[in-house]
């Protein structure tokens, strides 16, 4: 699969998800594997003082978040839009326990999507982070992603909230299939 940016390549917005969580001294980044996040998975692993984890799935993330919080630390739950359909029924221990929860949310089933099967939860995720209680932003210019993020991450350690910043496909680019 090849990632082409409506405007050419651009990477300089990945590295500022991982710029924005060290600035807001984020010890933990867990995620499941995905592309768009591929910069800040690269820099959190290489980070001595993150502890980046593999998830078997994304819901997972959400009580690993509350344990390390709990341990008084901060994490970042790093997701594509499919992930958000999987975690609907864990952030009800986000909204009973009120424990700050950052999501960043690459988005599938978007602008120029060639997978109809990342077309329905693509579509339904803001709505339902939000009937979730969950406050969202949706970054679709490379310069929207570091306020956004900034944003996102003071109001969820700052008030125990939870919110998300949802990376749009136009920002990350067109996804094709490549033979």
């Amino acid at each position: 699969m090849q990632n082409d940016a409506p405007d050419g390549p651009h990477i300089i917005w990945q590295e500022d998800v991982f710029r924005v969580l060290k600035a807001h001294d984020i010890k933990h980044v867990v995620y499941v594997p995905d592309a768009g996040h591929s910069a800040a998975i690269r820099l959190s692993e290489a980070d001595p003082d993150i502890t980046a984890v593999v998830l078997t799935t994304e819901e997972e993330g959400i009580g690993y978040l509350a344990g390390a919080w709990l341990g008084g630390e901060r994490g970042a739950l790093l997701m594509q839009s499919s992930g958000v359909g999987n975690c609907i029924n864990t952030l009800a221990l986000q909204a009973m326990a009120r424990f700050p929860l950052l999501m960043v949310v690459t988005m599938r089933g978007d602008w120029a999507e060639f997978n109809a099967w990342q077309n329905p939860m693509g579509q339904a995720t803001e709505a339902t982070l939000r009937s979730m209680g969950v406050m969202t932003w949706r970054a679709d210019r490379p310069e929207d992603v570091e306020p956004l993020l900034h944003g996102a991450a003071s109001m969820a350690f700052n008030g125990d909230a939870a919110t998300a910043v949802l990376l749009g496909q136009r920002l990350i680019g067109e996804k094709k299939w490549v033979k």
